[in-house]
């Protein structure tokens, strides 16, 4: 009886760490498809609007205040989830898609905010946008 108790405890541990590891391989699968689904709609969303965000006329020497005033909400939500989703690698990313773009004025601090560990979290770029547009900070 003792014996049978204890190959039960020993089968009852072995299914519970492989529904363990199953569980946690869900959780990696599903894991990987949003981080996908983020890449892919900031490409696209970032692509779709590239010739309206490349035609604005932003002045050569605005700051970084100034050329977010003029820049739209999604440009900065899309390079944000970048950030999120490259961490460290997102700094050469944002400076290629900003600079592309032509919102230079932007590269820095999305680089120096990629390259701070733990603020990937933080939506800054987003946040920066909103202080400018609706809080009105000024150049």
């Amino acid at each position: 009886m003792l014996v049978h108790h204890l190959i039960d405890i020993g089968n009852s541990f072995a299914l519970k760490t492989i529904m363990d590891i199953e569980t946690i391989r869900l959780i990696g699968i599903a894991f990987f498809i949003i981080l996908l689904v983020t890449v892919i709609g900031s490409l696209t969303i970032l692509l779709l609007s590239a010739k309206r965000i490349r035609s604005i006329k932003i002045p050569p020497n605005a700051t970084f205040a100034e050329t977010l005033h003029y820049t739209p909400l999604v440009v900065v939500i899309a390079i944000d989830s970048l950030d999120l989703v490259f961490d460290i690698l997102a700094a050469p990313l944002s400076w290629a898609i900003l600079d592309w773009l032509g919102l230079k004025s932007l590269r820095g601090v999305a680089a120096v905010e990629a390259l701070v560990p733990g603020t990937q979290i933080i939506p800054t770029m987003t946040l920066c946008w909103f202080g400018v547009r609706v809080l009105r900070i000024r150049y």
